[in-house]
Formats: structure tokens, sequence, C-alpha cells
């Protein structure tokens, strides 16, 4: 089993200038590290995804990139599929391509002007059509959402197949994994967590005549420079902690930098092997910040 150890963004990332920026994606590559992923949230302070992703794959010759996650819904398939498929070539092959609903968010909707209970419908009909447009010359579609005729994306993405990943850890999220993704990415979860969302997404990916990669199985870990409450995160970090488990503390899913690697290891043990750490609270110098984060972590990889 390959570990592969990113590097990510949070939604209320402020690393958005040139400079700053810059610095993080020249240390990604230097170091070794395998990815950059950077979030979605086009009411928040970070930079947009896409954006980013273009600045740091022309910046890079090896560091892959990642969106985690970009939404779909609200999207029109054809345009996105030439904007990842564009990616993938200007980086050769080194996109990263994450999808998912959106958080249950009133200006989020707003924004990508889909209603909270259209958008699994809307995700289930595009994500189909994302990847025919990717691999075939010619498509042809007459769906509730979306009609296409002799509809043609090119250049296609250099991978053949251009994989698409996944997170969420809901049930239904999970199901939709299974269904439609081929690696899962979750975030804010245990090791329990991470073990029966594998076998979950196994099971739905089977009775959808998929199979998933045992080596596509992964976590967003974030982590702060210890100890861990609600004080020593971003607000945002702790919101998303309460949403997904009301029922625990922060630091149940939130690692610390002493405890990385060993929070890491751990969920090796139950499958995953790809991974993207996450600074709870950004640093001042990034420069510093990775090479101490590489030291304890990048290691792992094999």
């Amino acid at each position: 089993m390959k570990i592969r150890i990113g590097y990510g963004l949070g939604t209320s990332s402020t690393t958005t200038d040139a400079k700053r920026f810059g610095a993080l994606v020249d240390n990604l590559e230097q170091l070794g590290f395998d990815s950059l992923w950077l979030s979605e949230r086009v009411n928040g302070p970070a930079l947009d995804p896409v954006v980013g992703m273009t600045f740091a794959i022309a910046r890079t010759t090896r560091l892959k990139v990642g969106a985690s996650v970009m939404v779909l819904p609200g999207r029109n398939p054809v345009l996105l599929a030439k904007t990842m498929a564009s990616l993938d070539q200007l980086s050769n092959g080194r996109l990263l391509p994450a999808f998912g609903l959106g958080i249950a968010n009133a200006a989020e909707h707003q924004a990508f002007g889909v209603e909270r209970k259209e958008r699994a419908a809307w995700f289930n009909e595009a994500m189909p059509l994302l990847r025919r447009l990717w691999t075939e010359d010619s498509v042809t579609h007459h769906g509730e959402r979306f009609t296409l005729d002799d509809a043609r994306v090119n250049p296609k993405p250099v991978q053949e197949p251009l994989e698409v990943w996944m997170g969420g850890a809901a049930p239904l999220e999970l199901r939709r994994v299974g269904r439609y993704s081929d690696g899962w990415l979750p975030s804010f979860c245990t090791v329990d967590d991470v073990r029966d969302g594998i076998d979950a997404v196994n099971q739905h990916a089977a009775e959808a005549g998929r199979e998933i990669d045992p080596e596509h199985f992964g976590v967003l870990v974030p982590y702060v420079d210890g100890p861990v409450d609600e004080a020593s995160v971003s607000p945002r970090f702790a919101e998303a902690v309460k949403r997904r488990h009301p029922d625990r503390k922060v630091g149940d899913v939130i690692a610390t930098r002493d405890n990385l690697a060993e929070r890491l290891t751990a969920f090796t043990e139950v499958g995953a092997s790809k991974f993207v750490v996450v600074p709870a609270v950004e640093p001042q110098d990034w420069s510093a910040e990775l090479h101490d984060i590489a030291e304890r972590v990048l290691p792992l990889e094999n």
C-alpha cells in the first residue's frame, strides 16, 4: 500500500497573496509533499480552488493539485469538464479532481443557484456526464437537467481515466461515493469512522457493479500546535466539528503537531493510505512550518 501525504488549506485560509501562496507551493514541491489541496467556499476568504490550482501547476513540475472539494451542483458539466481536462493537460496529469454537494448553507446555495433538496439529483446526473465528456468523442444526453447533442470536450485529460475523489461520511454520502467515485477523502473522522466508512463504500460500490481501488481511501486530517480545544482552532473548524460530530470534542478529530504522525499511522492500519494534513491555524512562516511537518510525517511514505 503506497502511503502518500499531501497538504491542504481550509475554507478560512488567508494565504491569498502571490508571495505567501507562492512560498507555500514552492516549499511543498521542494520538500516532496505529494499534493496540494484547496478548499472551496464562495463566501469565505480562501482563494478560488481552480485559480489556486492553476497558479500551483504553473509553478511546479511534480506536485499534484486537488480541491477538497469543489461543489458540483450549479456548475455546467460541459464547461467544468473542459476546465478540468485543461488543467490535467497543463499539469501533465497532476490533477486530482474532487467533487461534492456543498455545505448546508443558504449563502453557498445562493451562489450556485441550486436549492438544497435538488443538489443530490443534480450531482447524480452531472457526474456521469463529466466522465463521458472526458472519454467520449461526442456526447448526446437528454436528461431532467441537461440536454446535450453532439457535445465535445477537447483536449482530453492526460490521465486515462481522470479519477474523481469524493468526501463525506454520512450514510447517503457513503452510498454516493460507492456509486460514483474513484476514491474517498473524508474529513473530521476518527479511526473507527474511516474503518466503517471503507466497508460501507466497498459495499455500495459492489452493489453498483463497481470496485474502488484499495489504495484510493484517504483522510483529511486537521492539526494544531497543541493542545487541542475550541480556543486553539478557528471558529470555522470548531463549527465544522460540532456540525458533524455534536457528541465529540475537537480533539477527537483534530490532531496535534506532536501526534500527527501517530494519527496517520492509526488510519493506515484500517486501510487508508492517502492523506491531506491541514493546519487549523495557519502559520506566519510557511517555510518553517512545512519543514517541520515534513520531518514529522513524510518518513511514513513508502
